[in-house]
């Protein structure tokens, strides 16, 4: 099939992409005017992210019109203020203490209790927006269901036999497609501007592996409906514009996509460190590109890393929406591959034609232009620059995860992971240190299984074990040591523990605890 005949196809589906209204949620940042900026700025929480958590406990317009009265006042005491006027979120580790005397297995099979929330209750001033089923939550400030989180947490619960809280998970998340007409990065207003990495066809494919072809095909038009939210945009991209929305037109017509987010704004859940990084730009709209970059790398999940930034080092240069990413793009060659598998199984040959045509472009466009000949590795694009990043990173794995890397190009990349990214505790997420968390010398959870399960697609157990030996023992010290399962380790010096971001390192954790019960517990 012709490119254009692919992209005519692709526009048409798009007439369905009609988020809904959320208007009528409550959102902070927005209802609460000046005060929200007064608070966000005056460090009364060490935390961005524990006011906007916050419930109001009365209408927001009666909290503004009361702060603007009081504020006046000679012994007016904003914490004070807050404290009257708004209830406090709780920590979402609760009041667990883990058990010594239980191995690291049976502490996260005994946890996945503690992390679990019930269906929520519509609150009217709450930023949480209300699910209908029960769900895990990742654990410490992360008070809210996570969407890439929860495609490894529900590896987890499937080796741990909890297919009730997996398929509830699913469902959930199949509801915000419906409701919102996508997936948010969380169940918060605060995230309704952006998504994340979209695991979703691949949490169907897992739901498909234990229940069935026939139960799967349920969320078939949420895969589409999920596939036209991250190409809208596609009818207005050209030779002239290249880039709109999540979608990008490569020089040679081919579609990619980018990450990127709807508002140029500081996040409201990280409003003080978004506007201290912006504070050396002189004029709005070099602000407003920041603001739009930083919150694009938020919705990538890499938040944030040297992948992201112009000179690789440091967070003011990040360039996010310039950057064409090899995560992003293997997840939506699975989703395409999904969409056209579950229409041939429901007797749509022809759609199942046509996705699996936008597949196929997709590979080829992703092994031309993320492929770097040079350093023999997968590498993002910028295509602006015209140039590949500088930075390495584990990215390059995804090819690996969804099978659509040649034999050759994955014993390339499995070869630099022995040479550059092995290390005693697994593998490092990228080769440069820079503070950040997404860097030198932090592994995580996600990364370690697409790694092992890529390497295994290509017939090399060898190097997935040791991969998996490694991680499973730093994890198994650490918790040894803490009695706690943490969001991301120090692979390098297994002494310490991890490091670098935004906020303190978080215990918990949903998907270490998943990835790990998977590795313990293979299927």
């Amino acid at each position: 099939m012709k490119l254009n005949s692919l992209i005519l196809f692709t526009a048409l589906l798009l007439v369905s992409f009609i988020p809904t209204d959320s208007s009528s949620l409550y959102k902070p940042s927005e209802q609460l005017q000046e005060l929200f900026e007064a608070v966000q700025l005056s460090n009364i929480f060490p935390d961005s992210k524990t006011f906007v958590d916050c419930e109001a406990k009365y209408a927001p317009e009666e909290i503004v019109k009361k702060y603007r009265q009081q504020k006046k006042r000679k012994d007016f005491n904003l914490q004070q203020f807050v404290l009257e006027n708004f209830n406090l979120p709780e920590h979402a580790g609760g009041t667990f203490t883990s058990n010594l005397q239980l191995n690291m297995a049976e502490h996260i099979l005994n946890h996945w209790d503690y992390l679990t929330r019930p269906a929520d209750e519509t609150e009217p001033y709450s930023s949480l927006i209300p699910l209908p089923y029960n769900y895990i939550v990742p654990g410490g400030r992360f008070r809210e269901i996570y969407y890439w989180d929860s495609y490894f947490t529900m590896h987890g619960l499937a080796a741990s036999g909890r297919m009730d809280l997996f398929e509830n998970m699913l469902n959930n998340f199949a509801y915000q497609i419906d409701e919102l007409g996508f997936i948010p990065n969380g169940n918060r207003t605060y995230y309704l501007s952006r998504s994340q990495p979209p695991f979703f066809s691949g949490m169907v494919r897992l739901f498909q592996h234990h229940k069935g072809t026939p139960a799967a095909l349920a969320y078939l038009p949420h895969l589409v409906k999920e596939y036209n939210f991250w190409m809208d945009g596609l009818r207005e991209v050209n030779e002239n514009a290249p880039a709109q929305k999540h979608v990008v037109r490569m020089p040679d017509g081919s579609i990619l996509n980018r990450y990127y987010d709807l508002k140029p704004e500081p996040r409201p859940e990280s409003y003080s460190e978004d506007v201290k990084l912006a504070a050396h730009l002189q004029y709005e709209k070099e602000k407003q590109l920041l603001y739009t970059d930083i919150r694009a790398a938020a919705e990538s999940g890499w938040d944030f890393s040297s992948r992201w930034f112009a000179d690789g080092k440091s967070l003011e240069t990040i360039e996010t929406t310039s950057i064409i990413p090899v995560d992003l793009n293997s997840l939506l060659y699975q989703l395409e591959n999904t969409i056209s598998e579950f229409y041939l199984a429901s007797g749509h040959g022809e759609n199942a034609e046509k996705y699996e045509a936008l597949a196929q472009k997709r590979q080829q466009a992703l092994e031309k232009w993320l492929w770097d000949n040079g350093r023999q590795f997968y590498v993002d694009y910028n295509f602006r620059k015209k140039k590949h990043i500088p930075s390495l990173t584990l990215a390059a794995v995804y090819p690996l995860y969804f099978e659509l890397a040649s034999e050759e190009r994955a014993g390339l990349v499995s070869k630099k992971l022995v040479e550059d990214f092995l290390k005693p505790g697994g593998l490092v997420t990228s080769l440069v240190e820079t503070g950040e968390q997404w860097d030198y010398p932090n592994g995580w959870a996600p990364l370690q299984w697409m790694a092992i399960k890529g390497l295994e697609a290509y017939d090399m157990p060898e190097l997935s074990q040791e991969i998996s030996s490694r991680w499973l023992r730093i994890n198994r010290k650490v918790f040894q040591e803490t009695g706690k399962m943490m969001e991301k380790y120090n692979v390098v010096d297994t002494t310490l523990v991890g490091g670098g971001g935004e906020y303190p390192l978080q215990d918990g954790f949903g998907w270490t605890n998943g990835v790990d019960i998977a590795l313990i517990n293979p299927e």
